[in-house]
């Protein structure tokens, strides 16, 4: 009897473990989000590749992050219990602008512990994706590109054209510049740097000069910024832990 109970046990196991890894892989294909089990540590990973889209569809062919897709997840890990921290992995050619930063604006008020980490590119709205967490990490190779808002589509050459868009870039330095260390006055004369674009004005920052200009926290790679959302983990935990006693004590 005993042996008829576990052999009914088992295809139901299993069952639930092939499901469990069917919607990992539909977590992973359609949002880029990874949620980690069996380990220290509970964190979620969200990846920013391609393009971020936003309002419009982008062709099928096009690698995209969907803001539709990440703004409800982010806002479920922030209410999940079990979720003790975020890592952002970014490598993104940046996109829409205000999808870029709804998203941006939603990490940084995140109460959770943040970490993001710049592979590859973080270009252009990506630089306010990469400064949203609480501490930054870029590995040496990346590269991040700041140019000045740009528009497609038909546009009316007027001066309330221009003014829209003076507003719209100051939003972003006003974004970037709250949540890094770069100064307002260097981080748009980067924007309006030229002779180094060919089709465009603007500046491309290795890892190490992104660092440098107080963009980026730290240069390291993905153990470094692992062991970083560690250690804020642990810092959050040790102030829960302190929390009630304080609690006691002024009761008392």
């Amino acid at each position: 009897m005993q042996e008829n109970k576990l052999n009914t046990v088992e295809p139901d196991e299993e069952e639930e473990s092939e499901a469990g890894v069917e919607e990992q892989a539909k977590q992973i294909s359609d949002c880029g989000i990874v949620p980690l089990k069996n380990a220290e540590y509970s964190i979620h990973i969200l990846t920013v590749i391609g393009q971020v889209e936003g309002h419009f569809i982008l062709p099928p062919q096009n690698k995209t992050t969907k803001y539709e897709h990440v703004i409800p997840a982010l806002v479920a890990i922030e209410q999940d219990c079990d979720i003790e921290g975020l890592l952002i992995i970014l490598n993104t050619v940046g996109g829409d602008v205000e999808a870029g930063l709804a998203i941006a604006e939603l990490i940084s008020g995140m109460s959770k512990p943040t970490v993001s980490i710049v592979v590859g590119g973080g270009h252009s709205i990506g630089v306010p994706l990469a400064v949203s967490a609480r501490r930054s990490f870029i590995v040496p190779s990346a590269t991040m590109t700041i140019h000045p808002v740009r528009m497609n589509g038909v546009m009316l050459g007027i001066p309330q054209t221009m003014s829209y868009f003076e507003r719209m870039q100051e939003r972003i330095t006003c974004f970037v510049t709250r949540n890094s260390n770069i100064k307002a006055d260097r981080f748009k004369e980067l924007m309006m740097k030229k002779d180094e674009l060919v089709m465009d004005v603007g500046a491309v920052l290795d890892g190490e000069t992104a660092v440098s200009e107080g963009i980026i926290d730290s240069l390291g790679g993905l153990s470094e910024a692992v062991g970083c959302l560690h250690a804020l983990i642990d810092t959050k935990r040790a102030a829960s832990e302190t929390k009630p006693n304080a609690a006691e004590e002024a009761q008392k």
